[in-house]
């Protein structure tokens, strides 16, 4: 059965949170303004269940990772080519790592999905998505999104919980188990990014920092590494195996952030991030910060990013975090 047959099933994401592997819809957060996760984890006994075959794909895996400080050190987000960040409730911030050129071991902590990941996911080719849950009246529209939804319960031995952090943040994703293989590059030729020399201009940059109302992101600049090193909140964003995250590119974006239709059980309104537009930019790479304008005209479109001449501005070899910020 394809890709898509199965996003097409009905009540396919519904019915397994609710009953397959004994998965509940009834989990709640744990921190006050972070946003409700829907889905909990399989128990230890679920993992244990006959591994499946993995699906052949041509597409990347996309992966949300919690974010809060209790969900780090993290694991797995080296190895992302792509790391999308989005303000969720509470003013705090959510991650999506996507995968085309490399799958590792364990990613995680997974949590839940989001409206705004169904239009930022429309880029790519039937895209696979890894989440713990979403809210009652999203899944509907996850089912009907053109993407491989993968919550837990959807293939068996795919997620598992960790002993190193208490639930809800302890989900992990092993992505052998969704997808034979990694897609390669080819997959991220959607996302309209470019790579080469860098663009003419800009201004020297050591550190750039970005501020949502409950969290905080600094880009610092290694002259040693030739990598932006990442730090949360004050402190250096590590793995759990003590790896620095540390992109090659950074660009912080600015859209528009309004309310969704969507909030939790405490009334917070999940933010709705605006991917489609226009607006203005910064993208920093090799120790240079460049002013910079993004287009995408429809969400199966990628994003351009270009100078103010209407050139097209190239991002240098390597990882890539992109900050979705307010604009004002």
């Amino acid at each position: 059965m394809g890709r898509r047959a199965r996003t097409r099933r009905v009540a396919t994401t519904a019915a397994l949170l609710a009953t397959a592997m004994t998965i509940s819809l009834a989990a709640g957060c744990t921190t006050p303004g972070e946003g409700r996760d829907d889905g909990r984890p399989p128990t230890r006994e679920q993992d244990q269940s006959p591994e499946q075959t993995p699906t052949a794909t041509d597409s990347v895996l996309a992966v949300k990772i919690d974010n809060i400080r209790r969900a780090r050190p993290q694991t797995g987000i080296a190895a992302a080519d792509i790391v999308y960040v989005e303000q969720v409730e509470g003013g705090l911030s959510r991650l999506m790592a996507v995968y085309a050129t490399k799958l590792p071991k364990a990613v995680g902590p997974v949590r839940s999905a989001r409206e705004s990941d169904l239009e930022l996911l429309r880029q790519f080719d039937e895209p696979t998505l890894a989440f713990s849950g979403a809210q009652r009246k999203l899944l509907p529209l996850i089912d009907k999104a053109p993407l491989n939804a993968q919550p837990p319960g959807e293939t068996s031995g795919a997620y598992y919980r960790g002993t190193d952090k208490p639930a809800p943040h302890n989900l992990y994703l092993r992505p052998a188990r969704l997808l034979s293989s990694a897609p390669g590059p080819g997959a991220l030729t959607t996302t309209g990014f470019r790579y080469g020399a860098a663009p003419s201009g800009g201004t020297a940059d050591t550190s750039e920092t970005v501020r949502y109302p409950a969290a905080s992101f600094t880009f610092s600049w290694s002259e040693s590494r030739g990598r932006w090193l990442v730090s949360q909140d004050g402190a250096p964003t590590v793995q759990t195996d003590g790896k620095r995250l540390a992109p090659a590119t950074v660009v912080v974006q600015y859209v528009k952030i309004r309310k969704s239709d969507y909030h939790d059980s405490n009334g917070n309104y999940t933010p709705y991030t605006e991917t489609v537009g226009s607006g203005k930019a910064k993208v920093l790479r090799d120790g240079r910060a460049y002013d910079v304008g993004w287009k995408r005209a429809t969400p199966t479109d990628g994003t351009e990013f270009t100078t103010e001449h209407g050139s097209p501005v190239n991002f240098a070899k390597g990882q890539v975090w992109v900050v979705y910020a307010k604009a004002v």
